[in-house]
């Protein structure tokens, strides 16, 4: 990369982050004074809303788009979302896209002012990992629980960040979830990591692709058939990922599907 380049890219990704730290700040508040005269549902719109401004954001001041495949394949709700897990990125655009679905995130970002209270307020799943069983009893608790209310529930099953063209431990808490109530897993893929890498202050501008894939069913199936259920899910994102970051999609913009959610 030219120097010319690189300060033209540190450019746009400061502009983008001093936008989004402000969209947090803005977005947090209202949601977090709202949720004494609202129910989780109007809050989860606002959070909603959030996300979609940081998607156009992205696109506006990065030049870094999205093409979404598969939005055919979505069951009707409930079900559980398994999806890979390379960047900042799909944190803060599943929440539209898959709207209305709650993430499975780590107890500490509700400690963060403002972020945290808004995490709080729109009902999201938080779990101390280092409590074990105990989070996995968390998990399928609150996670049944807003399946029974038709919301999706996001897990990404790697739980933390891998780079592209790396695979992360699958940890089987969302396919025992989706097994426990019954609900069909739906396995996403995405190349995001390609453009938002993670612990990485610049964003490369193209298109983030991802790629949906059919429903796997779990009606039927019990605690014996977990093992290889998150064989199947592994084998599943991970081929499907693989393609994506095969295609050489870095540069002009190749559609925006479903932007705003």
């Amino acid at each position: 990369m030219s120097d010319g380049a690189w300060v033209k890219g540190w450019l746009r990704s400061a502009t983008f982050f001093s936008l989004f730290v402000v969209g947090i700040t803005l977005f947090g508040l209202g949601i977090t004074l709202a949720w004494p005269v609202t129910n989780v549902a109007q809050r989860r719109r606002l959070a909603s809303l959030w996300s979609a401004y940081s998607r156009r954001l992205l696109a506006v001041t990065c030049d870094l788009h999205e093409r979404i495949e598969g939005m055919e394949n979505l069951p009707p709700p409930p079900y559980v979302i398994l999806a890979k897990h390379q960047s900042a990125w799909e944190t803060v655009a599943f929440v539209s896209l898959f709207y209305p679905c709650v993430q499975v995130l780590k107890q500490s970002l509700t400690w963060i002012p403002v972020f945290g209270w808004a995490l709080k307020a729109t009902h999201q799943i938080a779990i101390d990992r280092g409590r074990g069983v105990a989070a996995l009893h968390r998990l399928h608790e609150q996670g049944t629980d807003q399946l029974a209310q038709h919301v999706a529930v996001l897990i990404f099953p790697e739980g933390t960040r891998s780079a592209p063209g790396t695979t992360g431990k699958y940890h089987p808490g969302g396919v025992s979830l989706a097994l426990a109530a019954g609900a069909p897993i739906v396995p996403v893929a995405h190349n995001a990591g390609l453009f938002w890498p993670r612990r990485t202050f610049l964003k490369r501008p193209g298109t983030i692709r991802v790629t949906i894939g059919p429903p796997i069913p779990t009606e039927g199936l019990s605690r014996a058939d977990r093992k290889a259920l998150v064989q199947k899910v592994e084998e599943t994102i991970e081929s499907m990922t693989r393609t994506l970051e095969a295609i050489p999609s870095a540069g002009t913009p190749e559609g925006n599907a479903t932007v705003g959610g």
